[in-house]
This record gives structure tokens, sequence and C-alpha cells, in this order.
């Protein structure tokens, strides 16, 4: 069953405000093997110009995680979860975030899409990550690619 791209769009996705904390960044960046002692240690932050712990690259898709039900809207667009892959990822940066700040989190569906006449449609996810004054600080973009086997391309 192919998503209507009408509906997905119009989907009303949870705002999500999220709160940055050392531990999460220092954790984060241990895990995706961040060497650069700025990422895990506020001296080293402070030495290099920054007020605390700035928040590493990609970090932001990691916040989205902190609604319980982040990806109930594949289930509200009957995606069946069996024939997902995660297709791709983008982050478009405007400023730092660091620790103890609080970010608001807006996502979106911005996109469906075929290929391979029909046999792989994609979703796109676009995040739009602010400061609670409304101030840009990134986008974060994904896609899922999900299969659809009964068709022959």
């Amino acid at each position: 069953m192919h998503i209507d791209p009408e509906k997905a769009k119009a989907l009303p996705l949870r705002p999500i405000e999220a709160d940055v904390e050392r531990g999460r960044l220092r954790f984060f960046a241990k895990a995706t093997g961040q060497r650069d002692p700025v990422y895990s240690d506020v001296e080293a932050a402070r030495r290099a110009g920054h007020p605390d712990l700035p928040v590493p690259p990609t970090f932001f898709f990691s916040l989205e995680l902190e609604d319980p039900d982040a990806f109930s809207f594949l289930s509200e667009l009957d995606i069946d979860m069996r024939r997902i892959l995660h297709g791709e990822q983008s982050f478009t940066y405007h400023s730092l975030a660091y620790a103890g700040e609080t970010l608001v989190l807006r996502p979106s569906i911005a996109d469906v899409y075929t290929k391979k006449g029909g046999a792989l449609e994609f979703l796109v996810k676009r995040t739009e990550v602010t400061r609670p004054s409304g101030e840009p600080v990134a986008e974060a973009e994904f896609s899922l690619a999900i299969s659809h086997p009964e068709v022959t391309a």
C-alpha cells in the first residue's frame, strides 16, 4: 500500500522540547567516535571559545527520540515497519547549540516520492530546530525507503 502524499504532508506531528544535557552530549560524542575533547570536556570547550559543551554533529536526530511515540507517524500512515530502510540524513546548521540549552524541534513530513516504478517509496521528514525564542539552530532531514516487493519495476 502506497502512502497518500497529501495525507502525509497534512499529518500533525508534535513539537518536542528537549533539554540538552552535558552527560548526554558526552555519551553521544563517545558513541559516535568524536575524539575532539571540546565535545566531552567543559574546560577544553571553554579554551576553544565555547560557553559549554557544543552539540556534536547529528545529535539533533537523537533529540527527536525524546518523544515516546517518535515513530507513531509510521503507523498513522499504515507503513509496514518490516519494509523500512534508512534512506539518508542531512543537516543544515545556523548556529551552535550548547549544554544547558532547551531546544524546540518541529517535525513535519516534507515529501513523498517513488522510484523504480513504485517498488521503492521514500518518505522525507524534516525537523526545524530552534531555541524557544524561535531563533533557528538547524534543520534536520531524513528519509526512509519503503520497499514494495509486490511491485515489479
